[in-house]
C-alpha cells in the first residue's frame, strides 16, 4: 500500500504532535467530511425489576462517555440480515460487580441491546445499548470512507463470583431465537474473597495465523482476564506516530472477528502503544479507542487517556499506563497529560500498596523498560519517569510489549541486576527488585536479538549484552547490560497464575511463558510476605464455567 502524500517535508512531519496531526487531516479530508466525528451526549436505557443481577438491586446500563456520534448512515437494511460480530469484554473499575460488553454491527441497526441471565434459557433481563459511530474519511485515490458501529452496555450492581450468560441484539436479531441460541455467551465477575486464578498477557497482536493461534492457546488457559500491553491491531500499520502513517480503519473489523473466540468470555484489558496512535480521531489520537473499547474510567483522564486505568482481581492490583505519553523514541503524544499521569501513577500505586486485601502489583503498559532486540530496545523515558516509582512502591511484576519477542530480565534495581533469577527460580520482590517481561510476541512479524536466544530447554546465558536505549532527541545510547536473562525469538504469551497465600505459606506469582506451539519457554516465581491470609481463610477455588 503506498504511502499518501501529506505535502509536508519529513524533517516538520516528524516533529508534529498528535493534535497537529488531527488538524491537519481534518484539512486534508474536508471535501469528504460529512460525518466527521465531533462529540455528543451519550444515551444509554435504565431497567428496572427485580434485581436479577445483584442482591435486590436493578441492573442499568450507564452513560459512556464520550459518544461519537454522526448523522445516520444511508444504508438501510433488515435488522434479520445483520448479525453482531467481534464481542469483546471488559471489566468496570470493580470486577466483582461490574462488567463492559461491547461489539461490532457492518450497518446501523435499531434498538440495539444486551439480554441476561443466571441461566442461558431464561435471559430475562433486556437492557439497552449505546451506539457509538465511527466514520473515517476517505483519502483521495487511496481508501474508502468508513463506517463502523460499536455498540456498549455497562453492567453494574451483579454478584461477585457467578457466572452470567447474555446475548446481544437488535430489532429483527433476537439472541434468544432458537436461530441464534449459539450466539449465547458467558462471563464471570471476580470472587468476593481472594483465591486462585490466571491471567494472560501480551502485546503487539495484529491479524495474522500466530495472532489466531495464540488466542486459541490462550482460552486454553481458563483466565479471569487478559492484559493486551498495546499495538492491538495495526491497522495504522507504520506506527510512526506521522502525519504520513497509512491507516486502513478496517484492519479493526478484522481483528474484532479474530479475537471473539477469546474475548467474547475473557475480558479483555488493553492499553495503547504507539500504533493505537490514530490521528483521524481526536486530538490524542484515541477517539477510535474510546469508540471501540470501554475500559475502566478511574484514571488520569478517562476521555483523552483511555488506555489509563486500574482495577483489582482476587489480591493483585493491576494498572495500565500509556507510554505515549513520555516515550523518547516516539513522540508524536509526549507530554499530553502534562505530567498528570505519572502523578496518578505515584498516587494510586501508594493507594494499592496500602491496602490489606492486595498481595501484588502488577503494571502493563507499551514501551519497554528493558530489552535488547534492535527493533526498539529500552525507553530511557521510562526508566527516568516511571522505573523509580515502580521501586518506591514495591511494584511486583512489569509487563512491556513493543518489542516483538519474549525477553526477561533477572530482578533489577535502578537499572542494574540486584539478583540473578535463573529459569525456574523464585524472587522476592520486596527484597530482591523488580522482574521486567517483554512479551511483544503475540503475531506481528518478530524482531531478532543481537545474542542467541536463551530460553528453557535451550539456555545460552551471558554474562553481558552490547545493547541501546533510547535518550531524549530520539539519540541511542549504547550500554552494556547484564539484565538479559531469559530471550526467545518466537511468537508467546505469559500466563501469570496468582495464588493467595496458605495456611504458613506466602503468597506467589507463577508466571509463565508459553510459545505458541503450546511449549514452556520460561518459568518463574515472585513471592512476598503474607498480608490478607491473616485476614480472612483461604477460600476454596472455583471452577469457572465458560
Amino acid at each position: 500500500m503506498d504511502t499518501p502524500r501529506v505535502g509536508i517535508p519529513e524533517h516538520l512531519a516528524v516533529r508534529m504532535t498528535m493534535a497537529e496531526q488531527h488538524d491537519y487531516l481534518r484539512t486534508v479530508a474536508r471535501p469528504t467530511r460529512r460525518g466527521m466525528l465531533r462529540a455528543g451526549a451519550a444515551t444509554a436505557g435504565a431497567v428496572t425489576g427485580a434485581g436479577l443481577l445483584g442482591g435486590g438491586t436493578a441492573a442499568y446500563a450507564q452513560p459512556l462517555s464520550p459518544t461519537l456520534l454522526t448523522p445516520a448512515a444511508t444504508t438501510k437494511v433488515d435488522g434479520g440480515l445483520v448479525a453482531p460480530f467481534g464481542r469483546h469484554l471488559a471489566f468496570g473499575a470493580d470486577p466483582k460487580t461490574e462488567m463492559r460488553i461491547s461489539w461490532q454491527v457492518p450497518f446501523a441497526v435499531r434498538r440495539p441491546f444486551v439480554r441476561v441471565g443466571l441461566k442461558p434459557w431464561d435471559l430475562s433481563q433486556r437492557i439497552e445499548a449505546e451506539v457509538r459511530h465511527l466514520h473515517t474519511p476517505a483519502l483521495p485515490k487511496k481508501l474508502p470512507a468508513v463506517d463502523q458501529f460499536y455498540l456498549h452496555t455497562a453492567l453494574d450492581n451483579l454478584r461477585p463470583g457467578r457466572t452470567y450468560y447474555y446475548g446481544v441484539g437488535h430489532d429483527g436479531y433476537d439472541p434468544t431465537d432458537p436461530r441464534h441460541f449459539s450466539t449465547i455467551g458467558t462471563f464471570r465477575t471476580a470472587p468476593a474473597h481472594p483465591e486462585k486464578f490466571v491471567f494472560t498477557a501480551f502485546g503487539d497482536q495484529g491479524v495474522s495465523y500466530d495472532a489466531l493461534a495464540n488466542d486459541q492457546l490462550i482460552l486454553g488457559q481458563n483466565p479471569a482476564f487478559h492484559l493486551h500491553a498495546g499495538d492491538i491491531c495495526y491497522a495504522d500499520d507504520s506506527g510512526a506516530g506521522k502525519p504520513s502513517d497509512v491507516y486502513d480503519a478496517r484492519v479493526w473489523d478484522q481483528f474484532l472477528a479474530q479475537t471473539e473466540s477469546v474475548a467474547k468470555s475473557v475480558p479483555w484489558m488493553v492499553t495503547t502503544g504507539n500504533h493505537d496512535m490514530e490521528a483521524w480521531y481526536s486530538p490524542t489520537g484515541y477517539g477510535g479507542q474510546s469508540a471501540r473499547w470501554t475500559l475502566p474510567r478511574n484514571g488520569v483522564d478517562p476521555r483523552h487517556a483511555p488506555g489509563v486505568y486500574s482495577f483489582v482481581y482476587g489480591n493483585v492490583g493491576v494498572v495500565a499506563l500509556d507510554g505515549n505519553d513520555i516515550s523518547y523514541e516516539i513522540t508524536a503524544n509526549s507530554g499530553y497529560t502534562h505530567g498528570k499521569q505519572t502523578a496518578w501513577l505515584d498516587r494510586r500505586l501508594r493507594e494499592l500498596r496500602g491496602r490489606r486485601d492486595i498481595d501484588f502489583l502488577v503494571v502493563f503498559f507499551h514501551h519497554c523498560a528493558f530489552s535488547t532486540t534492535k527493533g526498539h530496545a529500552s525507553d530511557g523515558a521510562v526508566r527516568q519517569a516511571w522505573v523509580p516509582l515502580f521501586e518506591k512502591h514495591q511494584v511486583d511484576l512489569v509487563i512491556n510489549g513493543h518489542n516483538h519477542v519474549y525477553e526477561r530480565t533477572d530482578a533489577i534495581r535502578g537499572t542494574h541486576v540486584s539478583r540473578k533469577v535463573p529459569i525456574g527460580a523464585t524472587v522476592d520482590s520486596a527484597r530482591d527488585g523488580i522482574v521486567y517481561v517483554t512479551a511483544g510476541g503475540a503475531g506481528k512479524s518478530l524482531y531478532d536479538f543481537p545474542v542467541p536466544d536463551s530460553y528453557e530447554g535451550h539456555v545460552r546465558d551471558l554474562d553481558s549484552v552490547d545493547s541501546y536505549h533510547w535518550g531524549k532527541g530520539r539519540v541511542k545510547e549504547r550500554e552494556t547490560v547484564e539484565w538479559s536473562r531469559v530471550r526467545y525469538t518466537g511468537f508467546s504469551f505469559l500466563a501469570v497464575e496468582a495464588e493467595p497465600a496458605a495456611p504458613g505459606g506466602r503468597p506467589r506469582l507463577r508466571v509463565t511463558a508459553l510459545a505458541e506451539s503450546g511449549r514452556r519457554i520460561d518459568h518463574f516465581d515472585v513471592v512476598r510476605p503474607r498480608r490478607y491470609a491473616a485476614r480472612h481463610p483461604r477460600p476454596a477455588v472455583r471452577v469457572s464455567a465458560r
